[in-house]
């Protein structure tokens, strides 16, 4: 069973910065993408952030220039630097993983993280 599991949230005030971790684990062939969204009551999950197995990144445009996505193969880690956090930011961040599993190597799976609680003061 394959499982992620993010860390990092928490409360900032506007201008600072927070980093977030989500570790995979589990039986995994392999991972392909991974990403953040994030998510406001009464609103749709919106994506931030993309990162491919070989490191291109993608980034929503509220958040290019202050928040950079990266990973770690070796941990099957991801991260999300977010700094000049603005209240905006406020949501709850999910990390998600597209993952072909030990059991089923023809297939590619989506898994969620159970999401952290951002929140931006202003």
């Amino acid at each position: 069973q394959v499982q992620l599991v993010e860390s990092g949230g928490g409360l900032v005030q506007a201008g600072g910065s927070l980093r977030l971790s989500c570790a995979a684990s589990g039986n995994i062939f392999r991972i392909n993408v991974m990403g953040w969204y994030r998510q406001t009551p009464g609103k749709q999950r919106e994506l931030v952030a993309t990162i491919t197995s070989g490191g291109g990144t993608s980034y929503t445009d509220s958040v290019k220039g202050r928040f950079t996505i990266s990973r770690d193969n070796a941990k099957n880690t991801v991260y999300l630097q977010m700094n000049s956090l603005k209240p905006e930011d406020t949501a709850v961040y999910y990390c998600n993983a597209q993952i072909t599993p030990q059991a089923l190597t023809f297939r590619v799976l989506d898994y969620w993280g159970q999401g952290t609680q951002v929140t931006v003061s202003s």
